[in-house]
């Protein structure tokens, strides 16, 4: 598969405080890559870096085969980016900002721009008297127009209501079909898991998953064990199995597991004071969660191979 973007060991200080860690991963051509991580994690960081716009303190960054330190304007005028809190010049109209902006771009943007204004139902009025999910259409308009390699979004579905929404982020599996790359940050999780091929995730600076998201969900599950007594020690997990996250509630566990196999399900099932043990599927939401609580020392164990959970 081509590479579209690259981080190589990147770590960025801003002042005292590490906003990334050594971090490395790729996205690849045609793929949708879901940035996840609580607020302060670094995923605006990160993306700010893919676009020239952050020097680095060590590491490379490349972004459509260019240098993201040396070409960044380059890199800016080939991407599409629609940022979380969208920078338009509010007292021109929906078509004038569209006119205006296509004198950047190469013949063709225009055209592509107005299709995309009459697709998200924009209506031609100043953006100052635009709701906050229109002034969003608009920018994705923007960002879309010029039929861009790689669509950098920061949050976007931010401001708009659930239906319009899952027609945004469903409209990405669309733009990745064509061979182009989606790099989609986003807090809605949930909806997120409906168009993700990969997902990522920032713990305080680090990342500590990168994978397809199908890997992901079939490697991880939930237990639910419950005590005949009050033991407060997680269950021993026999193999290549490691626990990510545990919680108890008076007698019961429940516990995300990693690569726990059918010999470690017996044998869970086989601990004479597990009275009863339970399994689920869980979400992309609930692994995300169990991610952002691990209390078992599981990532910082994995330090030597952060790209997946090894």
């Amino acid at each position: 598969m081509d590479s579209i973007f690259e981080f190589q060991n990147v770590t960025k200080r801003f002042g005292k405080h590490l906003a990334l860690d050594q971090v490395s991963f790729r996205g690849e051509r045609g793929q949708v890559i879901a940035l996840l991580g609580e607020n302060g994690a670094g995923k605006s960081t990160a993306i700010r870096i893919m676009l020239g716009l952050h020097t680095l303190d060590s590491g490379t960054v490349k972004v459509l085969g260019l240098d993201g330190q040396k070409q960044g304007e380059e890199i800016r005028r080939r991407v599409g980016y629609m940022p979380d809190r969208p920078a338009l010049y509010e007292w021109m109209t929906v078509r004038e900002i569209g006119w205006f902006a296509a004198g950047f771009y190469p013949l063709g943007f225009q055209h592509r721009y107005e299709e995309l204004a009459q697709r998200f139902e924009l209506p031609d009025i100043p953006i100052k008297s635009l709701s906050k999910g229109m002034q969003g259409k608009v920018s994705l308009a923007l960002a879309m127009a010029h039929n861009p390699e790689l669509l950098v979004l920061d949050e976007p579905t931010s401001g708009l209501d659930p239906l319009v929404r899952r027609e945004f982020l469903e409209s990405m599996v669309d733009v990745a079909a064509t061979g182009r790359t989606v790099l989609l940050s986003s807090h809605q999780i949930g909806e997120v898991e409906r168009v993700a091929d990969v997902v990522a995730i920032l713990r305080k600076g680090r990342l500590i998953l990168c994978e397809p998201l199908e890997v992901l969900k079939s490697r991880v599950c939930e237990a639910v064990v419950t005590l005949s007594d009050m033991e407060t020690v997680p269950p021993d997990l026999a193999g290549n199995a490691r626990l990510i996250m545990s919680q108890r509630i008076d007698r019961v566990w429940r516990l995300y597991i990693r690569d726990l196999d059918d010999k470690g399900r017996r044998d869970l099932a086989a601990v004479p004071n597990h009275a009863d043990v339970k399994y689920q599927q869980p979400t992309l939401e609930d692994i995300f969660v169990a991610c952002m609580t691990s209390n078992t020392g599981y990532f910082e164990a994995a330090t030597e191979s952060p790209k997946e959970l090894a």
